[in-house]
């Protein structure tokens, strides 16, 4: 089996927010946030360049969020008149 790695020892067991190289303190988009989160923290550039993708990954945690927030305090009202709570 024939490898072709060439990958420097320290660059395998660091994340890339700890690499030197990372970004100077700019500000991340979030691309690259969501691309660090799903990748553990290994790639910032997982997602690619296109915004959409973050936004929509964003859209939806909110919308989660929300959604979860409304049918909870829907099923609170209801659980009390079905259940007698």
């Amino acid at each position: 089996m024939r490898t072709d790695f060439d990958y420097p020892q320290k660059s395998l067991v660091r994340t890339v927010v700890f690499r030197p190289d990372f970004n100077n303190f700019k500000a991340i988009t979030v691309n690259e946030a969501w691309s660090l989160f799903f990748t553990a923290g290994q790639e910032d550039k997982a997602l690619g360049v296109d915004p959409e993708l973050g936004k929509f990954f964003t859209y939806v945690l909110v919308a989660i969020g929300v959604t979860g927030s409304i049918w909870a305090s829907a099923f609170s009202r209801f659980a009390s008149v079905l259940f007698g709570w």
